[in-house]
């Protein structure tokens, strides 16, 4: 008993400071809610000034991704970034906290996106230095418990604070403590590593690359990752031709044009849910009730996702997942058609965000299989950026197309809108599984024979 009781907790916690990543991500968590409540409620602002403020913050994080990965390789100072960019939480959420205006907003929202990839680098490489190729794939997946339990606890304490007092204010200053307790305890709590890798090689690493492909639950997307720094070459639209021309019988412009239309959805829903609760009337503490449901069955579901895309298959779960994710957004844009009383309204957004929680733990593991099989054997750095300035485009787009509806048009037609943008991928999926199917036909056609006989087709890949 005591054997498997150590076990098991090593499985959860690899070493003892992965422990101070808990507090920051309760406190990205908890401000990811907290963030549109606070335009919405003491600022008095719009559903549309929340959709510029994401706008913002998403092409803050997509300019300094760039620069941030560029110095964690030039300057291997993983607790310096880890301090810069937690600190930095913490300071902001606290300044946050007495902002007055909308347009202030804007600007310290945009200088956390600024900040926030500084850590993001510099977490993954500090795994992959301070851990062996034995251990990797644990203490990544420690990480990520983490990183899940962490976010549990932020939401549960903001949905706490809120039923108490409803102060958002407060509430900020508290973030900014649990954010400045990770910063702290990583600056004391590890040392550098001996060896010094780059961004690149996480990529090189599949539990690494994983964990970049993750949602990053507190902040309700991903932070986009550049495992390589864009470079100018000559000549791009020849390059580009000759690009599609090489990709033309190979699934993964499917997978990344599906992943794109998967995002710019969630994108466009998230961005514009919270302040349709709000909207609906529903109290603060229930908006963060409704954020705890989707975070908990995500977290009850994820770990389960491997097994079910070993029995089912990637391509199969990735429909299923895309169709439940899909069939949420018109529930809830359901909701907007008939008249729910407020206890109604909640149990039904409970449910239904719920169901989308674990939708995307299903998704994500299953996208993630047919991505990592389609840069098998090529250059996955390079491919991994791609996806993720896609990523990037989705973020900035999804916020953008939320603020033209939200002057324009309605919750309705945005859930309508991001339902049918999820639906259109659909058909990418299923043509990347025929078009990967095709390939693997004609590599085992094209395979020579191995010397103790024929290449056996049926054996698994």
């Amino acid at each position: 008993m005591a054997e498997a009781l150590r076990t098991w907790s090593g499985r959860l916690v690899a070493r003892p400071w992965l422990l101070a990543f808990a507090p920051i991500n309760a406190a990205t968590a908890g401000f990811g809610v907290v963030l549109p409540l606070l335009i919405l409620i003491p600022l008095h602002g719009s559903w549309a000034q929340v959709a510029v403020a994401a706008t913002l913050f998403n092409t803050a994080v997509i300019l300094s991704s760039v620069l941030w990965g560029h110095l964690s390789d030039r300057f291997p100072h993983r607790r310096l970034f880890l301090a810069i960019s937690y600190a930095g939480y913490a300071v902001l959420y606290a300044v946050l906290a007495d902002v007055r205006s909308v347009a202030t907003l804007y600007g310290l929202y945009a200088i956390l996106g600024a900040v926030s990839p500084a850590g993001v680098s510099a977490s993954n490489l500090l795994i992959l230095e301070k851990f062996g190729e034995a251990e990797r794939a644990t203490a990544y997946a420690s990480f990520q418990e983490m990183a899940m339990l962490g976010s549990l606890l932020g939401l549960v304490l903001g949905f706490f604070w809120t039923a108490s007092n409803d102060a958002l204010r407060s509430l900020l200053l508290v973030l900014a403590v649990l954010a400045a307790i990770s910063a702290v305890a990583l600056w004391f709590g590890i040392s550098e590593a001996a060896q010094r890798l780059t961004t690149a090689n996480v990529a090189q690493h599949p539990a690494g690359r994983f964990s970049r492909l993750r949602p990053h639950i507190g902040l309700r997307n991903p932070i986009p990752f550049f495992p390589l720094r864009p470079a100018w070459r000559p000549h791009p639209l020849a390059r580009l031709r000759a690009w599609a021309a090489e990709e033309l019988h190979h699934e993964l412009p499917l997978v990344l044009v599906a992943t794109f239309l998967f995002n710019l959805s969630s994108n466009l829903f998230n961005i514009s849910y919270i302040p349709y609760l709000y909207a609906a009337g529903l109290a603060t503490s229930a908006i963060f009730l409704v954020n705890l449901a989707n975070n908990f069955v995500q977290t009850l579901v994820f770990p389960t996702t491997g097994g079910l895309a070993n029995r089912l298959g990637a391509d199969r779960l990735v429909g299923r997942a895309t169709y439940v994710r899909c069939l949420g957004y018109l529930a809830t844009a359901g909701f907007t058609f008939v008249a729910i009383t407020d206890r109604g309204l909640l149990a039904a957004n409970v449910l239904v965000y719920a169901l989308l929680g674990g939708a995307i733990a299903v998704y994500t593991t299953a996208s993630s299989l047919m991505l990592f099989r389609g840069i098998e054997r090529r250059d996955p750095g390079r491919l991994l950026g791609v996806n993720s300035a896609l990523g990037g485009a989705a973020a900035v787009l999804g916020a953008g197309l939320s603020g033209v509806l939200a002057l324009f048009g309605s919750f309705r037609l945005v859930f309508l809108v991001a339902a049918g943008i999820l639906l259109a991928s659909v058909p990418l999926w299923t043509a990347a599984s025929v078009a990967y199917g095709r390939r693997r036909a004609s590599e085992r056609l094209e395979a020579p024979p191995r010397p103790d006989g024929p290449a056996n087709p049926i054996r698994a890949t």
